[in-house]
C-alpha cells in the first residue's frame, strides 16, 4: 500500500471513530479522535457555538447514546483533500434525527491523525 492509499484509510478510520464516538457517546473515542486543543465551531439551533472539546465532549456525554448497540450510523465522506501530514474532509453524518456537515481539519500529531478544528452545518 502506498503513502497516499495508508493516508486515505487512516482518515476513513478516524472518522469512523469520531462518528461512533458521538452517536455512542464514548468520550474515549471522541478524545482519541480529536486533538486536546481543538475546537468546535458552527450554529446549533441558529446560534453560533464555539466550543473546546471538553464543552463538546461533555454535551455529548450528557446527551447519552442516541443509537442502539445494534444499530449502525449513517455517515459518509463527501470530499477529502490531503497534503502530507494536513488534511480537510468534509463528512456528511447524522447525529440525534439531524444531519450535519462536518468540515474537519486534521493533521498528524505524534505519528497518528488527529481532527484540530471541526466547523459544522445543521442541516435542520
Amino acid at each position: 500500500m502506498n503513502a497516499e492509499n495508508a493516508a486515505h484509510n487512516a482518515i476513513r478510520q478516524l472518522v469512523r471513530d469520531y462518528v461512533e464516538g458521538m452517536v455512542r457517546a464514548d468520550e474515549s473515542l471522541l478524545r482519541l479522535a480529536f486533538h486536546p486543543n481543538a475546537r468546535i465551531i458552527g450554529r446549533f439551533q441558529a446560534l453560533p457555538e464555539w466550543l473546546t472539546l471538553d464543552d463538546f465532549v461533555d454535551a455529548i456525554r450528557d446527551r447519552g447514546p442516541v443509537l442502539a448497540p445494534e444499530q449502525s450510523p449513517f455517515w459518509q465522506i463527501v470530499s477529502q483533500d490531503v497534503t502530507d501530514e494536513t488534511a480537510m474532509v468534509k463528512v456528511l453524518d447524522d447525529y440525534a434525527g439531524l444531519r450535519f456537515t462536518d468540515y474537519l481539519s486534521l493533521m498528524v500529531l505524534d505519528g497518528r491523525w488527529r481532527i484540530v478544528n471541526k466547523l459544522f452545518h445543521c442541516h435542520s
